[in-house]
């Protein structure tokens, strides 16, 4: 049993890796914009998903409670993790398996390597993994002289394009049949040159590249859909079959998973696999499902390794609010309904987690202050589609809403070590003077003469394009029409006591002033305007 402590972390740690924006998203998406060929393929690719998960949903009269199964299964096993830990890694090393625990991506990749390496191997296939994305280890292992092939198609062809995946279940979406043509008669060895863009000649293309590695491979990395405790039952779902290949014919299979990925119990797998396949790729389910319990003598890999990443893991289960974001099952659903993922597509976003899931995974594995990552939870409209459409019912619109004002009060002034006071924060003084104005009518009267100075800044077209400091983000994508000669204030005060506030000539006959017995606005007794 390791001695590995599981509990909740007194400090946070937080992630690294492929978790981090290298510019800020607005800047990026108004790049990624600009590419017509980029969002007609992603228009064309999220409505067919989006039409195939719609039919297959509809069929059950239960997706609702499906939906609520899933939550409470997850909801549960976050609250149990450290023992549920435990138990699986007593089952997974009782059959054979051996457990290796990372605290980082640095050190997932160290152990991996030297695991390749103890087998005399410089190459390894792989089956896709967004653990092993976020880690980098294609990256890592090249420095180290390993070469890592991906056998899914999708991450075959970002690979041989030298691009980053930008779609969690379509790493190649952004890509047309045209263009996947182009970079196999470019990359590929030994393609025909008379390849055509038909899939089934370009998925055939693929299938001979990939035969080879298959059959002289020695080492294999996966990762894993499911971990299940109660026997130490790993599970990885796929479409294609290369999974199966890489999961069956190498003597030594190494899995890198993130440790949110347990669940209980095989009564508990039963729900995932409804919720799974319908969600993602619109299908009732998996063509091709993988279990592996430990090791088996003489069938299939002799050396199984288990790699149990953290990466910022427990930072965001130390996040009472966005602990949910874990119970993600990555199927997608989120981003194929998003209208911002599906202008911007996936490398907007920078990290591996694209989407509205990598807009608060994202910065809850690395914190919220984190290079550039404090702009992902402003890329969304909070339209509630994700929401609507999410398997385990995570509720991303509540939980951006939250990052943000984790992010604004990261901003705001705060003591320094010694504890003298640190200069304030735009943001501190915009708010400290918003209090004042609205603490009483004196005051806000005092801000509305400066009315004129605002149409001075107008000009003469009545348009205000550009404000200093943190005001620029608004004027950045719209602008603030010049504000009235009056405030509506000074306006009541000239049309109903012409002859001043109180004290002053009492008004016309006819005209409809409330009396002293009403207290109503600038009545006798009243400290403040209207």
């Amino acid at each position: 049993m390791s001695g590995t402590f599981l509990g909740m972390p007194s400090l946070p740690v937080f992630g690294i890796g492929n978790l981090h924006e290298h510019e800020p998203f607005p800047k990026a998406a108004r790049r990624e914009l600009g590419n017509p060929q980029l969002r007609a393929n992603l228009g064309h690719a999220t409505r067919t998903i989006r039409d195939k998960r719609l039919a297959v949903v509809s069929e059950l009269p239960d997706w609702e409670e499906l939906r609520e199964a899933g939550r409470a299964i997850k909801e549960s096993v976050m609250a149990r993790l450290p023992e549920l830990l435990e138990e699986f890694e007593a089952n997974f090393t009782a059959r054979g398996g051996t457990i290796h625990w990372a605290r980082d991506a640095g050190e997932a990749n160290s152990i991996v390597a030297a695991l390749i390496r103890d087998q005399g191997a410089t190459e390894v296939v792989k089956v896709k993994s967004m653990a092993t994305q976020e880690i980098g280890l294609n990256e890592y292992l090249e420095e180290q002289g390993i070469a890592a092939y991906e056998t899914d198609l999708a991450e075959l062809i970002v690979q041989l394009d030298h691009d980053k995946p930008s779609h969690i279940l379509v790493p190649a979406i952004h890509k047309n049949r045209s263009q996947v043509r182009d970079i196999f008669l470019r990359e590929m060895e030994g393609v025909n040159p008379e390849l055509t863009n038909e899939p089934a000649r370009l998925a055939a293309a693929a299938r001979a590249h990939l035969r080879r590695k298959f059959l002289s491979a020695k080492v294999a990395v996966s990762g894993a859909n499911f971990a299940l405790a109660d026997s130490g039952t790993l599970a990885v779902v796929e479409s294609e079959g290369n999974g199966r290949m890489c999961l069956t014919l190498p003597e030594t299979l190494i899995t890198v998973m993130g440790v949110e990925k347990l669940l209980p119990g095989w009564e508990d797998l039963e729900v995932f696999m409804q919720l799974l396949p319908r969600s993602s790729t619109g299908e009732r389910m998996n063509p091709y499902t993988s279990l592996w319990t430990g090791v088996t003598p003489d069938d299939g890999p002799q050396n199984v390794h288990l790699v149990l990443l953290d990466n910022g893991r427990s930072a965001a289960l130390a996040d009472e609010m966005g602990r949910s974001a874990l119970h993600c099952i990555r199927c997608s659903a989120c981003m194929n309904v998003c209208p911002v993922y599906e202008r911007t597509g996936g490398h907007a976003y920078g990290s591996t987690y694209p989407g509205p899931i990598g807009a608060i995974l994202s910065p809850l594995l690395t914190g919220i202050t984190a290079e550039e990552n404090n702009s992902l939870p402003y890329a969304s409209s909070l339209c509630g589609a994700c929401y609507d459409a999410c398997p385990v019912k995570i509720n991303i619109p509540d939980i951006l809403v939250h990052l943000r004002g984790e992010d604004v009060d990261s901003k705001r002034g705060k003591r320094g070590k010694r504890g003298r006071e640190r200069l304030p924060s735009q943001m501190d003084l915009g708010m400290k003077a918003a209090s004042w104005a609205l603490s009483s009518g004196k005051n806000l009267g005092l801000v509305e003469k400066a009315l004129p100075l605002g149409r001075i800044a107008a000009g003469p077209d009545r348009k205000i394009t550009k404000l200093p400091g943190i005001a620029a983000g608004w004027t950045q994508s719209r602008d603030i029409p010049a504000p009235p000669a009056q405030s509506f204030r000074q306006w009541w005060n000239k049309e109903h006591h012409a002859a001043g506030p109180v004290g002053g000539a009492a008004p016309a006959a006819g005209t409809d002033t409330p009396g002293p017995e009403s207290a109503g606005p600038g009545s006798a007794g009243t400290e403040e305007n209207p």
